[in-house]
């Protein structure tokens, strides 16, 4: 009977106890005499949020299929746990064995987004382990960074000791072995490093040094190890159908964000548009088969006891097999009771009347994301949607007998004026209007248009990478010229508008294109007391801007500016297929508001061909 990290008495005193306790329907247990290698998996956030993740649920799977590994899950611990185990000085534990982290081989780090940059240091320092991986010995374990933000480590550099650039399914094993062939030969931590700065796709900070011009910028960025590459490819896998995917995946004991089987059904995105991160990085587009995504869904309900089936892809209704698979889902599960949940549709007919079957219209609201409200706007980030397809989608929801929508836009954007934010406002009142065009005996009570806007934050690899942002304040002028529009419009009592936080989008630009520099000022931020960032509970700007002041960071140097074409960018030696050169044609025709066709309609010569697959060699024998 393995013993609980934490005594009865402050799982009693903490909120939901079950977060730490392990033991969860298909969490994995093995011996640790059994393995060669012990894997903490981590998710720097709150579980609920963590156990949300597929990715971490892939690399679970596939990590303990081998038997010479034992691959653990931990999370942030909430505060209230935080605080004790500061107090009564109780390491950061794996779920699983309940064992210190500071004890495993590996402690794995997924980054998923840049508001979880202090919780690292939470988790690195509950562990015992050094903040900064220069100051780490042999007795602690290699950490790793994985994930989205990755494709710009550099405001993490000193924390880790390798990232891993790329989709897990591809190298790891080499990883692992070289790490199992250095601990059998009594390499070192160096030796160690070395091998896997070998292995494609890894990056090893510590290797590389980088110098910087008078005004800020940087002059260059070189390897000072003869084991390190010039540039780190990321890593693709490009037979998705036969990959590893988790038909055991673990089950949360409570309520979590995402309590449902997940069918990854497509990974990348032919849209190209310019603001995406996601879908620049994750190219090319490449599907699975529909009959292996049957035979999933089968075993995952079988397997987990979740009611309800999610299908997961950057854009849904590109995936070509889709009408195949909602309508076998349908077919097969929903008598059963299976709810079934289709995230990122376009509003079609197909889509409206496959939505009809599986929600309760009364009840649900339609979601459509223009991203901007003038026409001009939408070609100058390649949305590929006209006023006229937002509207007959709109209006063919309406006659379905949905009456609530919701809006996403974006303020901020490169070359936006004043009439396009005026312009929001305006698409949803035409919204509106179009719903009170149905005979009154023929609608479902008043419509409910709900518009939000986020703040535009400039990505790596993206066309908008040399782009300038605004300050706090201009942001919140933005939003309120867009809420006095709202106020003025028809139908307003059927129109709400909400806004994001402007003060968080300022802090995420910093660190989205951040240098190593920004590092001091996430180390200061913690040591200020910030900690779950994403939280708009717990986030505290005065003490960022604290950070800032005490290390001399200059916010304005990283976002007010707009980058010149010929600027080395932090994350410039990472190569991702995606050409910069594209990137910049990219960005002219952003400039002159020109639309680029998607990928299935013809190939704009973005780089990612080289890996001849998915939608590149599509319908070429």
């Amino acid at each position: 009977m393995r013993k609980l990290a934490l005594s009865d008495d402050i799982l009693m005193k903490i909120e939901k106890p079950a977060r730490y306790i392990g033991g969860e329907v298909n969490s994995v247990m093995k011996s640790k005499e059994d393995v060669d290698i012990r894997f903490a998996m981590c998710f720097p956030d709150v579980y609920e949020i963590g156990m949300s993740h597929l990715g971490i649920q892939i690399l679970y799977d596939m990590f303990n299929r081998r038997e010479d590994v034992w691959c653990e899950r931990v999370y942030s611990p909430w505060t209230d746990l935080d605080q004790i185990m500061r107090e009564e000085n109780i390491p950061l534990f794996a779920l699983e064995s309940q064992d210190p982290i500071k004890e495993f081989d590996f402690l794995g780090i997924t980054i998923q987004y840049e508001m979880c940059y202090t919780n690292i240091l939470q988790v690195l320092e509950l562990s015992g382990i050094p903040l900064e991986a220069s100051e780490r010995d042999e007795s602690d374990p290699i950490v790793i960074g994985g994930g989205p933000c990755t494709y710009n480590p550099e405001p993490l550099a000193e924390f880790f000791d390798l990232f891993y650039i790329g989709e897990g399914e591809t190298v790891y094993d080499q990883l692992l072995d070289a790490y199992k062939e250095n601990k059998k030969n009594g390499g070192s931590r160096k030796d160690y490093l070395e091998k896997a700065a070998e292995i494609e796709g890894i990056y090893v900070p510590s290797f590389y040094d980088v110098s910087y011009k008078e005004d800020g910028t940087i002059e260059s960025f070189r390897p000072n190890n003869p084991h390190a590459r010039e540039s780190i490819k990321k890593q693709v896998v490009m037979d998705v159908t036969n990959t590893t995917y988790p038909e055991k995946p673990v089950v949360p004991f409570i309520k979590v964000t995402q309590d449902r089987v997940v069918l990854e059904v497509q990974r990348g995105c032919i849209r190209g548009c310019r603001f995406c991160q996601a879908g620049m990085l994750y190219r090319p587009t490449r599907e699975r088969n529909v009959e292996v995504l049957k035979e999933y869904a089968y075993k995952m309900l079988k397997n987990t006891g979740h009611e309800e089936i999610s299908l997961s892809s950057l854009s849904t209704s590109d995936y070509s097999e889709l009408k195949e698979l909602v309508t076998f889902l349908i077919d097969e599960f929903k008598k059963d009771g299976i709810n079934i949940s289709l995230p990122s549709l376009r509003i079609d007919a197909f889509s409206l009347d496959v939505m009809g079957q599986v929600q309760d219209i009364r009840k649900s609201s339609l979601t459509f994301a223009p991203e901007a409200g003038s026409q001009r706007m939408r070609n100058v980030i390649n949305k590929g949607l006209t006023e006229e397809d937002i509207l007959e989608g709109a209006g063919q929801a309406f006659e379905g007998g949905w009456n609530k929508v919701k809006l996403y836009f974006m303020l901020g954007l490169p070359t936006e004026t004043e009439e396009d934010m005026r312009a929001i406002p305006e698409l949803a009142d035409k919204i509106a209007r179009r719903y009170y065009e149905i005979p009154k005996d023929q609608r479902n009570g008043k419509c409910q248009i709900t518009a939000s806007s986020s703040f535009f934050i400039p990505k790596p690899f993206t066309p908008f990478q040399w782009a300038k942002m605004y300050t706090n304040e201009e942001y919140i002028a933005r939003a309120a010229i867009v809420k006095h529009a709202f106020n003025e419009q028809l139908n307003r009592k059927s129109l709400k508008y909400h806004w994001h936080d402007a003060e968080v989008t300022v802090l995420e630009g910093v660190f989205a294109r951040g240098d190593r520099k920004t590092a001091e000022v996430i180390k200061e931020a913690y040591r200020l007391g910030c900690l779950y960032d994403s939280w708009s509970d717990q986030f505290d700007n005065a003490k960022w801007m604290q950070a800032f002041e005490n290390t001399g960071i200059d916010i304005a140097f990283y976002n007010q500016r707009e980058r010149s074409m010929d600027e080395i960018f932090p994350w410039d030696f990472i190569d991702i297929g995606v050409t910069k050169k594209f990137l910049q044609r990219e960005w002219e025709r952003a400039m002159r508001a020109e639309v680029t066709p998607n990928c299935r309609t013809q190939c704009s010569g973005c780089g990612v061909a080289k890996w001849k697959g998915g939608v590149c060699i599509e319908g070429k024998n």
